[in-house]
């Protein structure tokens, strides 16, 4: 039977007061942040010809309320912040009550050309699509890559051309592509439109060519308009390259919107109905969020604020204490939770392993809370095998056929990471906190190993070291670990789908759970376990 946790808010709230005006100073820091790249820029050219602002257009097609949006502060602190968000906007929203990946781009970042960021957050968006059998929405409005950087966007196996790869690969599977030219779609972005099922196009705005006129002109010496080229009325009446003709932005998002009116989208999330909030205040895991890292924090006191009636059914409650497992609902949707409560030992590999499989075999999705400084070290643990029994959780997760989606609420540091389900593991989805921090281990312990190794490096030649080049050694050290290992520095690589604020956790898991279960969960076949 599950249990209510019991919280001891009142209690925390005295003790972690100072703590949680430092959190706020890191919520607000992020807020701030994600204000910026959203602001809606000055663009004489949109209001000549009365286009609308990206997210507007994102806003104007999507029921309202339905749209979350995925790596935002992508590209931030990259090439001088000129490409916020990378020049595009993705998400899932529902679409007349069909969910749907969309991806738009933003004209007024740069004519909305692509850097290496904005390919691969366009390609996360597509994969999405692909693992969740989602509608894909392309809002087209760019000028193709970014020239000056051609080589890191041209021709690798996940540049450019991967788009088109994608969009075949979802044409097979029969999932639904629609584009909305509302802009320039020019040589290799010709193809976006090119490849989906159903073309709209905005008179006098939209336009779609191999090569533009000025190209046109330096090859063949002809010289011709860009309606003339590669407009909409052109190509709804004469190519056949385009479906619909728009009279302007609004328009063209309706006969989108209307298209959805004939999809269907199948449902296996089993959800119970009349689910009920949890019994704690969201706000509330502010004030359990450590400042200090190293300091953990009670996930139980978390989770009671993110599932429903803050029921928890947690399974080896009294073995493996430093891995919290167990099953809950969130928003009617049965999953399982992994979280951490410290550093991972063999009992605690061995209980997730354990764990994971049991969620496999019975098909229910796993929510990862990430907590983790990693395994630990030392002759004990080596000698009791924790080597296999941390490969064991490894291969169980990376085989677990059923939705995962991670949130990182803290440290994710070393193989922790991937026992945790971190990004090389594939989760559906994989989210941060404002306070997340992801390394290969945490700075100070980098700076002590590589401070050791400088010294034995220096004993060797006999050589005794510079005390004051030492502190500066481990001083730069600790920099870049720190400038590394933060949450903006992750989501500006696209590393994952987002930072989000904690209080907002249980919506956005919702949401993730929803978009995972358009598809039934298939059967898992395991490997071998080291025994």
């Amino acid at each position: 039977m599950s249990n209510t946790i019991h919280s001891k808010t009142e209690a925390k709230k005295s003790t972690t007061e100072k703590q949680a005006r430092s959190y706020a100073e890191i919520l607000e820091e992020f807020k701030q942040r994600m204000t910026i790249v959203k602001e809606v820029k000055p663009n004489s050219k949109n209001g000549r010809s009365k286009r609308l602002p990206a997210r507007e257009r994102v806003n104007k097609l999507v029921d309202d309320g339905t749209f979350l949006e995925l790596s935002t502060l992508a590209a931030w602190d990259i090439k001088n912040n000129e490409f916020p968000s990378a020049g595009l906007i993705t998400g899932i929203g529902k679409i007349r009550g069909i969910d749907a990946v969309i991806i738009a781009n933003d004209s007024s970042v740069k004519g909305g050309t692509y850097i290496a960021q904005s390919i691969k957050k366009h390609i996360r968006a597509l994969e999405i699509a692909l693992e969740n059998e989602l509608p894909c929405i392309y809002l087209v409005d760019s000028g193709g890559v970014f020239l000056p950087d051609q080589a890191d966007v041209f021709a690798d196996r996940f540049h450019f051309g991967r788009f088109f790869y994608y969009q075949s690969r979802l044409s097979a599977l029969k999932i639904p592509q629609i584009a909305v030219v509302m802009g320039s779609c020019t040589a290799g972005g010709a193809y976006v439109p090119a490849m989906s099922d159903e073309v709209i196009m905005v008179k006098q705005q939209g336009t779609v060519f191999i090569g533009g006129p000025p190209l046109v002109k330096a090859a063949t010496g002809e010289e011709v308009s860009a309606e003339e080229l590669g407009g909409a009325e052109m190509h709804t009446k004469i190519s056949g390259v385009a479906d619909h003709l728009a009279d302007n932005d609004q328009h063209a998002l309706e006969i989108c919107r209307d298209i959805f009116d004939h999809l269907k989208q199948k449902d296996f999330s089993e959800r119970e109905k009349g689910f009920k909030p949890p019994l704690y205040d969201p706000k509330e895991i502010y004030g359990f969020i450590p400042q200090d890292l190293r300091m953990p924090y009670d996930l139980k006191q978390v989770i009671a604020r993110i599932v429903d009636e803050s029921r928890f059914q947690e399974f080896k409650a009294r073995y493996g204490k430093t891995l919290l497992t167990g099953f809950a609902k969130i928003k009617g949707i049965s999953v399982g939770i992994i979280a951490n409560n410290g550093i991972l030992f063999s009992e605690s590999a061995l209980k997730g392993a354990h764990f994971v499989t049991l969620c496999a075999s019975r098909k229910i999705p796993i929510i990862f809370l990430q907590n983790i400084t990693g395994f630990m070290v030392g002759k004990r643990y080596e000698q009791g095998g924790l080597a296999k029994d941390g490969a064991k959780m490894i291969h169980a997760v990376a085989n677990a056929q059923v939705p995962k989606i991670t949130v990182v609420v803290g440290g994710s540091f070393g193989a922790g990471n991937y026992a945790m389900s971190g990004r090389a593991y594939d989760p559906n989805f994989l989210f941060l906190w404002p306070n997340a921090k992801t390394s290969v281990m945490g700075g100070q312990q980098a700076a002590n190993v590589l401070l050791t190794i400088k010294e034995d490096q220096m004993a060797r030649s006999g050589k005794k070291p510079n005390q004051k080049e030492m502190k500066k050694l481990e001083d730069d050290i600790l920099q870049k670990y720190e400038a590394e290992g933060s949450a903006y520095f992750s989501t500006a690589r696209i590393w994952d789908d987002g930072i989000i604020d904690p209080a907002d956790t249980r919506d956005v898991l919702a949401r993730a759970l929803e978009v995972s279960l358009h598809k039934p969960i298939p059967e898992t076949v395991f490997g071998v376990f080291r025994m």
